[in-house]
């Protein structure tokens, strides 16, 4: 009595063409729609939220710079790295972490650079301050292939502006001009499936390009990158579907193919009686 699944004998029904058709068809739907599923659950979503924070707290208040850039027209000599920041910050000629390849036959040369700057407003700059001696007329064009902050992140299906620089291309610009770019570093955090964290940058730029002139009237151009923090920190979580939901869904899917393969072969079923009722009516 308590069979909610009660049994109609066998010889009480009545198997047709059609049913075996919408019976090949529901089974082929119903395969279609688990495999979709399943692939579903296996693969990984990354989820993006926004929030205000600095996600980064243990880092000292410090950020990890990693910069490459080449002057085809400027020896290794006459480059170096300044930093300054509004803590008072200000190092000419940051030699830690950094390395000069001499291109060209030694007219060029490519600096590449890791340092840390703190998460203040400040600025970095490319230049000849550093030097012994003063060159005539520097050619500061230049082509920069990395400007990064923080960790690397290798992840197929984020997208960003981590290196947002990368490429830069300013051969043809004037020799003798400055280069501006301003930058608006966004802290940046990824999750993944077993909740560790790695922390990255992303940053949009703007640029100018100008000609100065120092107090003595001689030019001195140099390659300027300044920066400030977003208070907005942009956080990319992976997470996969739960186990429950995937059964339910697969439930859901076996559950109302048949219902509604049972609903149509019921209508073609009953119209098709009907109309051999009418037939033999047609004939008598």
């Amino acid at each position: 009595m308590f069979d909610i699944y009660r049994k109609v004998p066998k010889d009480l029904t009545q198997p047709t063409y059609t049913g075996a058709f919408i019976s090949i068809c529901c089974c082929v739907f119903m395969l279609f729609l688990f495999l979709s599923e399943l692939t579903g659950f296996i693969a990984t979503e990354i989820v993006n939220e926004l929030y205000v924070d600095d996600p980064d707290k243990d880092s000292g208040g410090k950020i990890d710079v990693s910069l490459n850039i080449s002057l085809p027209n400027l020896h290794c000599d006459l480059v170096g790295l300044d930093i300054q920041d509004e803590m008072g910050r200000h190092e000419v000629g940051h030699i830690e972490n950094s390395m000069k390849v001499p291109l060209n036959n030694g007219h060029g040369c490519r600096f590449e650079g890791e340092f840390s700057i703190n998460k203040v407003p400040g600025n970095f700059h490319v230049s000849t301050h550093s030097a012994t001696a003063q060159p005539q007329s520097p050619d500061m064009t230049h082509i920069i292939h990395k400007l990064a902050f923080g960790e690397k992140l290798q992840v197929q299906h984020v997208r960003g502006a981590f290196n947002a620089l990368g490429g830069a291309n300013r051969l043809q610009s004037n020799a003798l001009a400055s280069h501006d770019y301003i930058l608006k570093i966004v802290p940046t955090v990824y999750e993944d499936l077993g909740g560790k964290q790695r922390f990255s940058y992303q940053y949009t730029v703007a640029n100018k390009e100008y000609v100065a002139y120092s107090h003595t009237g001689r030019i001195i151009p140099a390659i300027w990158f300044r920066y400030d923090l977003s208070p907005i920190t942009v956080k990319y979580t992976e997470r996969r579907q739960p186990f429950y939901r995937f059964i339910t869904t697969i439930c859901a899917i076996i559950g109302g193919t048949f219902t509604v393969a049972g609903i149509i072969d019921s209508c073609i079923f009953t119209a098709s009686e009907a109309w051999k009722k009418i037939q033999i009516g047609k004939m008598s």
